[in-house]
């Protein structure tokens, strides 16, 4: 029941996006210094275009679901720019910026999945009883 709801996938699917976003920005910071390095990030709207929750048509005026592929998502390089001479273009402030609010949203995430859990756990329980 938990695994097969859709919003539930969904909030996994998201706290994977934001494991992988920890990643990318974790390793951009630690090439700070790395002379020619170019940063990486996921595109958000890329993405969100993947993502899909299982959407069913109740009514044939209701506009249809969009099929997106289930793709993982795709870390890009920002090869255009740099920041130094060296040609490294990774802006410490916003990594850390970017640390920070992934952070923030992957605890949410993280609450919101052990709170529908928890739900379901109680569920589960009063039926037994």
């Amino acid at each position: 029941m938990f695994w097969n709801d859709p919003l539930t996938g969904a909030l996994i699917k998201s706290l994977d996006r934001a494991s992988l976003q920890h990643k990318v920005t974790a390793q951009n910071i630690a090439n700070l210094n790395t002379p020619g390095y170019k940063r990486s990030y996921i595109e958000f709207s890329e993405e969100l275009n993947r993502a899909k929750l299982s959407l069913k048509r109740t009514n044939p005026r209701h506009l249809p679901a969009g099929g997106a592929q289930s793709e993982e998502p795709q870390v890009r390089v920002e090869g255009g720019t740099a920041m130094r001479t060296d040609g490294n273009n990774v802006d410490l402030d916003r990594e850390m910026l970017d640390l920070v609010t992934n952070q923030l949203r992957y605890n949410i995430l993280a609450q919101t999945v052990s709170d529908r859990l928890t739900k379901w756990r109680n569920i589960i329980n009063v039926g037994r009883g």
